[in-house]
């Protein structure tokens, strides 16, 4: 029989942050799917919700550094249950980082804790260990004498991928790349600028009690350091949605024209097809046609454009991007936007769950699937068109490199300035964008535009 647990441990967001991390760590269950499910089955209060969403993001954010603290203090035990090792994890992350709740107070619910889950054994084990912890202090990672092995743990990053962001941006970029991804992700949103200013964007959401100020890295976008953004007015009304700042720079980027036939060839959820609906003008024959793979994602795509007001621009298909050839002719597209798939490097601050759970040869293969999209675009662009390329990621093997094996193989493009990202091209070698989640403490994103010569 299932031991009865008391309402009030069940609602504790720290027993129910201690449950999810250890679905995470044990099943591999991302943090981002799970915890509104798990706030919403516990019956938390907000204030309880931000609380659990800060200890679980943070104890995963943070988990390399808070395994090395604990690691002298278990050692001698036999075995530690998953789920003992995640409460221990979680308290010490508030024992380090958190300033508001008292030590005695995070200490003694963490052994109520396991009191209830486990038995009085497993109680006394998680109070013996707390509390040594609090005499002796953690360790320092001063003690770690191989420079990378250290980097690796004071920035919670896998040592593959450490090496991986020292070799392509060097040791104290990746310092300061590792250590702006504890930061929290900040609320960012794009107006719908055709049905509403900016300014008037910000204080209505001002007046939904929501913070914000002009994003300074697009001209439709605000940003936040927290709020629901997607419970304001606006975005109820379709004249705001939620948008990464860096997603925002991919519409403009493709110079769309009032009378332009655009496909977005990986559509879903829509948010780049809505921007670039912004532009089109269907009285004048323009059209945006969005492609997916996944028929639920199509219909998420329809959602949005709906919500947003420019459904009538926008006709999403299901469909598989390196297949176009089986519906499109040749030369029917004047701009193609390939988002393509890629490995999500850029929203390690969003998803920190990416950073353990996935392995370099996880991602050998993205590259030639990239590439493959691209080259099945290129009888679809019409001569003088442009073809945007860009990622969520930063790797170098899934940007830089695919681009270049792009334009050997196909001569008649060339890659061109990136409209909107004046004072973000590169300096040197191809142009293109590049934003690091250092750079302006938002997701890592790749733009490069290709056009197709005369």
């Amino acid at each position: 029989m299932a031991k009865r647990i008391p309402v009030k441990i069940k609602r504790s967001p720290r027993f129910v942050a201690m449950n999810l991390l250890t679905k995470v760590e044990t099943q591999q269950a991302y943090s981002n799917l799970v915890i509104n499910q798990a706030m919403n089955e516990a019956q938390l209060s907000e204030k309880d919700g931000r609380l659990l969403t800060e200890i679980v993001y943070g104890t995963i954010s943070r988990k390399l550094t808070l395994e090395f603290y604990l690691a002298p203090f278990i050692e001698k035990a036999k075995k530690v249950d998953p789920w003992v090792r995640q409460l221990l994890l979680l308290s010490l992350y508030q024992l380090e980082y958190l300033d508001r709740v008292p030590a005695h107070a995070i200490v003694d619910e963490a052994v109520e804790i396991a009191k209830v889950r486990g038995n009085i054994g497993a109680s006394k084990f998680v109070n013996g260990v707390l509390r040594t912890i609090q005499r002796e202090g953690v360790p320092s990672l001063e003690t770690v004498t191989d420079s990378i092995e250290r980097l690796s743990i004071e920035i919670s990053m896998p040592r593959w991928l450490t090496e991986k962001f020292i070799a392509d941006i060097g040791l104290e970029e990746t310092r300061a790349l590792g250590l702006s991804l504890f930061e929290p992700s900040r609320v960012s949103a794009r107006v719908n600028t055709a049905l509403v200013s900016r300014e008037e964007a910000i204080e209505s959401v001002s007046d939904d009690g929501i913070e914000v100020e002009e994003s300074k890295l697009s001209p439709v976008g605000i940003t936040g350091k927290k709020g629901f953004l997607a419970g304001s007015w606006l975005f109820k009304e379709g004249k705001l949605t939620i948008q990464d700042e860096t997603s925002m720079l991919v519409a403009p980027s493709l110079q769309i024209e009032p009378s332009h036939q655009v496909l977005d060839a990986c559509a879903a959820p829509g948010g780049k097809s809505t921007h670039m609906a912004t532009y089109i003008d269907e009285t004048l024959g323009g059209k945006i046609t969005a492609l997916d793979i996944h028929k639920h994602k199509v219909k998420l795509i329809n959602d949005n454009a709906e919500r947003l007001h420019v459904a009538e621009r926008i006709d999403a298909m299901i469909l598989d991007a390196r297949k176009v050839d089986e519906t499109f002719a040749d030369n029917s597209f004047d701009r193609i936007l390939a988002d393509v798939p890629c490995s999500g490097l850029g929203l390690l601050r969003r998803k920190p769950d990416i950073k353990y759970s996935k392995k370099a040869s996880d991602f050998a293969n993205l590259p030639s699937i990239q590439l493959g999209i691209l080259e099945s675009l290129v009888p679809k662009l019409k001569v003088g068109g442009i073809m945007t390329y860009s990622t969520c990621t930063v790797s170098k093997e899934e940007n830089q490199a695919v681009v270049q094996t792009f334009l050997e193989k196909y001569p008649e493009f060339e890659a061109i300035d990136v409209m909107g990202c004046d004072d973000l091209q590169a300096t040197d070698g191809l142009p293109s964008v590049t934003i690091y989640p250092h750079h302006y403490q938002t997701d890592g994103f790749f733009i490069c535009c290709l056009r197709r010569k005369a």
